[in-house]
């Protein structure tokens, strides 16, 4: 119990967590407690983040506790939301409650300062192997959360950024190449992603997005849940597709940069759609961000991929899928 307490006031110390504003209550008693704002929305997520399955061992554990906020905190820019609070449950051995978890704290504390969060609560307990879930609470205007559901006939589907980066790093990574010279750049989306809150935010202040996402499971996938969602298909143009560029020396590799954006996970860049007439509103770029129209939303529920010598076939949805057989 000792240690426990010791675990939970390190935690205390780490990562930002004092009450004020709508927190009332943080860390220290049996909950939190929350003084809502009737104007707003409250999104709630939830996340799991474990060991072996989500991260690997020799992950260094500063990055591991930032991607485990940055991924959960993703959820929250797919509603356009505004981040504000979060909890922590983690299951450790004791033999990482030492140094990898102070690193760990570290990691997440950086996370929670880019992202605007302060931590809530959370729980501890000990277990053979890591394993953290995390609650992300964001904010958005009454009425504002841009959903999945709201995909029609006719819209445009846009990406931001470039997809199959995440991936790539994994790849690269699980081959031990991630100290080799001038690849570091390449393992950055893999290691410290960046949920495009801002992205998020604009597009539903604006009212430009009819329906978003955010791609963790990979593009096939997360489009098929939008689609299902909306109750419609999709075309996507496999040449318009943002893809990761592989330079000439991991040619070798023998990587397909189309499938590793079509199926790659982890890239937690957006998926929206945008009404036909309201297109010319979206910029090439926010805030440096490219944003890329890849396709349209079609009234058959199939998904189509259009390939550069205009021919179509089914676009099936291999992305991540806890269970499937792992790639």
């Amino acid at each position: 119990m000792a240690r426990e307490r010791s675990l939970i006031k390190q935690v205390g110390q780490k990562v930002p967590s004092r009450a004020g504003g709508e927190l009332r209550v943080g860390i220290g008693d049996d909950a939190a407690v929350l003084r809502l704002r009737r104007a707003n929305d409250w999104v709630v997520t939830t996340d799991a983040f474990l060991e072996g399955v989500h991260f690997l061992t020799a992950h260094p554990p500063g990055l591991v506790g930032y991607k485990a906020l940055a991924r959960a905190t993703s959820d929250i820019a797919a509603m356009g939301a505004l981040p504000r609070y979060f909890f922590l449950n983690m299951a450790l051995p004791s033999s990482r409650a030492g140094r990898w978890f102070d690193e760990f704290l570290r990691g997440m504390a950086q996370a929670a300062g880019r992202f605007g969060l302060l931590l809530a609560g959370g729980d501890t307990t000990m277990y053979p192997r890591i394993a953290l879930n995390l609650t992300v609470l964001g904010e958005v205007t009454a009425g504002r959360a841009v959903l999945r559901s709201g995909a029609r006939p006719g819209d445009l589907i846009a990406v931001s950024g470039k997809l199959g980066e995440a991936e790539f790093g994994l790849r690269l990574f699980r081959r031990g190449l991630q100290k080799r010279k001038g690849v570091r750049k390449l393992l950055r989306k893999h290691l410290q992603p960046e949920p495009r809150l801002a992205l998020g935010q604009w597009l539903a202040g604006t009212g430009l997005a009819s329906a978003m996402i955010d791609i963790s499971d990979g593009l096939s996938t997360d489009l098929t849940h939008l689609c299902e969602a909306s109750g419609v298909g999709a075309l996507i143009w496999a040449e318009k597709i943002p893809k990761v560029s592989i330079p000439a020396g991991l040619q070798r590799l023998g990587l397909d940069p189309l499938r590793l954006a079509l199926d790659g996970g982890d890239d937690y860049e957006l998926l929206f759609t945008v009404p036909r007439r309201q297109a010319s509103r979206l910029p090439k770029r926010f805030r440096g961000v490219p944003l890329t129209i890849i396709g349209e939303i079609r009234r058959e529920k199939t998904l189509s991929l259009l390939d550069a010598r205009g021919r179509t076939k089914p676009l099936r949805a291999h992305g991540w899928d806890p269970f499937r057989k792992r790639r």
